[in-house]
């Protein structure tokens, strides 16, 4: 039900840049005919960290790019303009607002403290009459259903997924389809380059596991055809596990992860493979992963600031070191275990790893090289293309033993190479191309 029809509407895009199922959009279409979007590369973003390497490094940063390219030209054909803009959402956000004679700002919202900071200064800095509506917009099982607080969620992900699995249902996907009868201007925007965020173009590695593109349009693409065209996704639960090339994984995570594609989407397509194809272990397992995604949001909503200390959300005291030569060797590929330093260079050379390489040299990062494990973290944060902040500091916590891993475990790098690289494929790959490039 539409609440009026002559309120000026802003969309503020984050990490939820598509069209299809998503709710923020929705909502502001519920609310008006009179919608604009932004997005806004915050130059922070791109900044050099105290560690010494860049907050998003290229490899994010061109997925990015075509994410909002694809982004402009989706809701163009809703009749929606998005403007785009290198600038802090503080700056900009206030000034639009005013120009356009906006009445409401519409949102993702997020409880992560990066975040939360600049919503807070985007409205001291706004006109007192705007009213910011922030909408969940990144969850499989909604936080309205789940039978649990924020301050109950399970501290043992078990506990957790069995309760939403029995107990909650997700809820449909929502399409977006008819165009605006919209008064707010239609704009041409240009979406920046790497260049004019600090960067130098470039091609992918020919040997990347991810050479795919950024955007929902890429990206529903590949859901396609990993579901429905090479019913790969039967085998799910045998490959992913592996090391090389596109087809071990379902590779959905960097397209998750800014949100260019939604969990809800690829569990009712997965629903929609099990009746049309088959229903086996391999299909629950990528459902399975999703929940997991959707466990470490909710224990960040939880547990909140801790996250990032040192202690974790267990508050575990363990002596680490901070050696930036120690964590050069690391990021460098330069240390005595060639299982580790494949997957080190192949995250330099790509901004990508496989989940079985992120195992492996977060716990050689945090448990034999004894470093704090929140540099490690920040270093993924800054070469993922894939990065999500809920994602990667759960499972940096989970293995250095101050997150929710119950054993506190600790890899064997040699009989984890013996086990997934036996032949020795994969440390060839990358250790004797760096010796060249």
């Amino acid at each position: 039900m539409q609440e009026t029809q002559n309120k000026n509407v802003l969309i503020w895009f984050r990490n939820d840049l598509r069209i299809h199922d998503n709710a923020v959009l929705q909502s502001a279409i519920n609310a008006s005919q009179n919608v604009i979007a932004l997005y806004c590369f915050d130059p922070r973003h791109y900044e050099t960290t105290p560690f010494g390497f860049k907050k998003t490094e290229k490899f994010r940063a061109k997925f990015l790019i075509e994410t909002v390219s694809d982004l402009k030209t989706q809701l163009a054909k809703l009749n929606i303009s998005l403007l785009v803009c290198v600038e802090k959402p503080e700056i900009i956000i206030p000034e639009i607002i005013i120009k356009l004679s906006v009445d409401s700002v519409y949102l993702q919202k997020e409880w992560t403290s990066e975040e939360v900071d600049v919503l807070e200064q985007v409205k001291k800095a706004s006109p007192k009459h705007v009213d910011f509506k922030e909408v969940y917009n990144q969850f499989l099982f909604h936080p309205d259903d789940v039978p649990f607080s924020s301050s109950e969620i399970p501290e043992v992900f078990t506990v957790f997924r069995k309760k939403v699995e029995t107990s909650v249902a997700v809820r449909a996907s929502l399409q977006i389809t008819e165009c605006l009868e919209n008064q707010m201007p239609l704009l041409d925007i240009k979406v920046p380059t790497l260049h004019d965020l600090g960067f130098e173009a470039f091609e992918m590695h020919p040997k990347t596991a991810f050479p795919f593109q950024g955007g929902e349009t890429s990206a529903l693409k590949h859901l396609q055809s990993y579901l429905f065209e090479s019913k790969k996704v039967g085998f799910y639960k045998l490959t992913r596990n592996g090391l090389i090339g596109v087809d071990y994984s379902s590779k959905c995570s960097p397209w998750l992860a800014n949100g260019s594609l939604s969990a809800r989407t690829i569990y009712w397509e997965m629903k929609r493979f099990e009746q049309e194809h088959v229903k086996n272990e391999s299909t629950y397992w990528l459902i399975f992963e999703l929940i997991w995604r959707d466990y470490f949001k909710y224990i960040s909503m939880k547990h909140q600031n801790n996250i990032f200390k040192i202690g974790g959300i267990l508050q575990k005291e363990y002596e680490w070191k901070t050696n930036k030569q120690y964590v050069q060797q690391w990021m460098d590929g330069n240390t005595k275990e060639p299982f580790v330093n494949a997957n080190m260079i192949e995250l330099k050379k790509t901004g990508w790893m496989s989940n079985r390489g992120r195992q492996n040299v977060a716990s050689y990062f945090a448990k034999d090289m004894l470093m704090d494990w929140r540099m490690g973290a920040a270093y993924f944060e800054s070469m993922l293309i894939d990065y999500d902040v809920h994602s990667n500091y759960g499972n940096w916590m989970y293995v250095s033993g101050v997150g929710n891993d119950p054993r506190d475990r600790k890899f064997n790098i040699p009989l984890q190479a013996k086990n997934y690289d036996g032949n020795g494929t994969y440390q060839k790959l990358w250790l004797q191309n760096s010796l060249f490039e």
